[in-house]
């Protein structure tokens, strides 16, 4: 009986001792695990097994068998360290994967049990007598025909030396000899006279596990000799499991030549037993390192290793551990996982994902940057704004950021984990804006997808949505924007029942809502029902004690933009940017300091005065200005954007030393859309020699 030591009980261990528990040549000597609450512990305990938490307690106590299941490398090397020289070591990746196919094949252990009762059954109904004994010289197996010819029972002999038994029995020379004597005349101490065959069994390792005898005819029982061995028993048992696994296993000796596949691993890779079988490790490898010949360099098993196999170039993933006996290097399994199927879901995962953040808030509160007075009150106000359901009407000059406040007043309120539906009123025509926000009925105009379609505020139900640009809205649209407001539904265009809605509304408008109310472009009953909660946002020339943060901030997100390394904005430059009233609010904040950054050399960490481009003041007779005084020369809006277009290209394409792809990444277009421009204003090395 083998002396077993469990080191893990995790699942792994936990298949194995429920397994070995059963196996009457297996004595499980105790179970290790620094978790006293593990599964495998538990059973243990119900087993009566002992259990502990430090393997190096067991180690020397006579262990024949120790099955390292908790998958740690170093686990695995401290125990080969510390083992007996007789103590075999069974890697945890091996227990983990024997444990899983064992774990899955119940059914087909139990029809093997049947096989094998089968067997003893046949091998007791020949009329020829058969005896084996094992290495020790003792009989292990005698059949009803051998009972019958020595005149003693089963229980009298099993567990006995045979030369006890058969005094002239010869199985302890073939025993030492190795070599099989075929048709011998014996005679026995009963009188009988028998013709035997002697066989000794040599294991796959070329060690004598014992030998055999069979009586009389040995032409009827000879396919049957080598089936009565636990050695055949269990290869039998572990190549079905091999074969009806659905994950794809190869083995290889220690030279690394094939030795098994399963029909999994053939469908996979395209190749056959043909193919592999008495083949060099590598020659199914399409792209990647053998896996089998670096576990038999290095002895250690590997993980989730990538690479692609066969004519079909499959990717896989494959895991490989070493077999060794006595520590002895004996050759490698090898399993192999499909991952082309988890590739197409992967991607499946990421468009969904990204369809998913089209329909999500992407903005908190902490994403908006500053921490002045007049900021702070717009930041409190919205706060609780967030935690209310009343309608929000965001206030404030284009650019101050009305967008993210709605984000983020959608982020902090009970209807986060819903949807977050943003519409321009501006920018939907006017005859398709009622569809687009209401939905439509089937057949309700030419055109009209069969079976009608959601309006946004249906697909936004239990979420929230934002209509920036409110004051767009004609007076039509604003009288059922209202009823919205008021009724909590919505009637379909085409339709005649109204669909009720649950819908947090969010609006922004940078116009003057009082002043269209009396110029009679905006309905005041409207204006009461969404300036519930109406929160300011302060224009940046009124926060410009925000500007140091504000300019990092964007210096770190245009960094991750451009792939610069920009650390800040130069003393000279800032005062520069402070002295400016920005009309435009963040927004053109953002676009000066982007500007300024591809100005700048790939080296250069700070953004100098000569970096910013100019920056258009207004002056008190409502003329633009630049900052050098230099007034508007009467050139058209695309004469002014072309030929600032131009001397930006020029500039860009020469401080890249007129490299195309360079200059291309540094503006952020593609370098088809640069050649374009360059051959538009007719710009090339040769021509912007004297270009300035």
């Amino acid at each position: 009986m083998k002396r077993v030591l469990i080191v893990g009980a995790g699942k792994g261990g936990t298949a194995l001792l429920k397994l070995l528990h059963q196996t009457e040549w297996m004595d499980i000597v105790a179970v290790i695990d620094n978790n006293p609450e593990a599964e495998g512990v538990s059973l243990a305990r119900s087993f009566q097994i002992p259990t502990g938490s430090n393997w190096e307690e067991w180690i020397h106590k006579e262990i024949d068998i120790i099955i390292e299941a908790t998958g740690d490398t170093d686990v695995f090397n401290k125990i080969r360290e510390e083992r007996e020289r007789n103590t075999v070591v069974i890697p945890g990746s091996v227990a983990y994967i024997t444990s899983e196919l064992l774990e899955e094949k119940d059914s087909l252990v139990q029809k093997l049990k049947q096989q094998t009762e089968n067997q003893h059954l046949i091998l007791n109904s020949i009329h020829d007598g058969m005896i084996v004994i094992s290495s020790d010289e003792n009989i292990s197996f005698i059949n009803r025909s051998a009972e019958s010819i020595l005149g003693m029972k089963r229980e009298d002999v099993v567990g006995h030396p045979i030369n006890k038994i058969i005094p002239t029995s010869r199985l302890p020379q073939v025993l030492k000899s190795r070599k099989k004597e075929v048709n011998q005349k014996l005679h026995l101490d009963n009188g009988k006279k028998v013709i035997t065959t002697r066989i000794p069994m040599i294991g796959q390792n070329d060690r004598v596990i014992g030998a055999y005898a069979v009586f009389q005819d040995i032409t009827e029982v000879l396919n049957l000799a080598e089936e009565v061995t636990d050695l055949k028993e269990v290869k039998t048992m572990l190549e079905a499991i091999i074969h009806s696994s659905d994950e794809a296993i190869s083995v290889v000796d220690e030279n690394g030549s094939g030795l098994v596949i399963n029909p999994a691993y053939t469908k996979i890779t395209g190749l056959t037993e043909d193919d592999i079988v008495g083949k060099p490790a590598t020659v199914d490898i399409y792209e990647g390192e053998s896996m089998h010949m670096k576990v038999l360099k290095t002895r250690r098993a590997v993980r989730g290793v990538r690479m692609k196999v066969g004519p079909s170039k499959k990717d896989v993933l494959v895991n490989v551990a070493p077999v060794i006996v006595d520590g002895k290097l004996k050759g490698s399994v090898g399993v192999l996982h499909d991952v082309s199927e988890i590739k197409a879901l992967t991607t499946e995962l990421k468009r969904a994902r990204q369809i998913i953040r089209s329909l999500e808030a992407k903005y908190t509160f902490d994403d908006i940057i500053g921490d002045s007075a007049e900021l702070t009150l717009a930041l409190e106000q919205a706060k609780v704004g967030a935690r209310t359901p009343a309608t929000v009407l965001l206030r404030g000059e284009s650019g101050t950021g009305k967008e993210l406040f709605a984000h983020a007043i959608h982020n902090e309120s009970k209807r986060r984990h819903n949807k977050f539906i943003r519409v321009n009123c501006a920018a939907i025509a006017e005859s398709l804006l009622e569809s687009e926000l209401f939905g439509y009925e089937d057949g309700a105009f030419s055109g009209a997808k069969r079976g009608g379609k959601k309006g946004l505020f249906e697909e936004a139900n239990y979420g929230s949505i934002f209509l920036d640009e409110i004051g767009e809205l004609t007076l039509p649209m604003q009288a059922k924007l209202l009823r919205v407001l008021q009724e909590n539904e919505i009637l379909r265009v085409g339709g005649t029942k109204p669909v009720h809605v649950d819908v947090r509304v969010i609006a922004a408008t940078n116009i003057n809502l009082e002043k269209a109310i009396m110029n009679k472009s905006f309905r005041e009953d409207l204006y009461y029902r969404l300036n519930r909660l109406p929160i300011y946002i302060p224009p940046l020339r009124e926060r410009k004690d925000d500007l140091p943060l504000l300019c990092d901030h964007l210096i770190q997100k245009l960094n991750e933009d451009y792939g610069r390394h920009v650390t800040k904005v130069n003393e000279a430059a800032f005062q520069k940017l402070e002295s400016y009233d920005w009309p435009g609010n963040v927004r053109e904040l953002e676009n000066i300091i982007g500007r300024a950054m591809i100005y700048m050399e790939n080296l250069e960490e700070e953004i100098l005065p000569k970096h910013i481009p100019p920056l258009v003041k207004e002056n008190v007779e409502g003329v633009e200005t630049s900052e050098k005084g230099v007034s508007w020369l009467g050139e058209t809006l695309q004469q002014a954007v072309d030929e600032y277009e131009k001397k930006l290209l020029a500039d860009a394409f020469k401080s890249h030393d007129f490299n195309k792809t360079k200059t291309a990444k540094a503006l952020g277009i593609s370098i088809r859309n640069l050649y374009y421009k360059l051959e538009k204003y007719n710009l090339d090395k040769n021509s912007m020699q004297d270009y300035s």
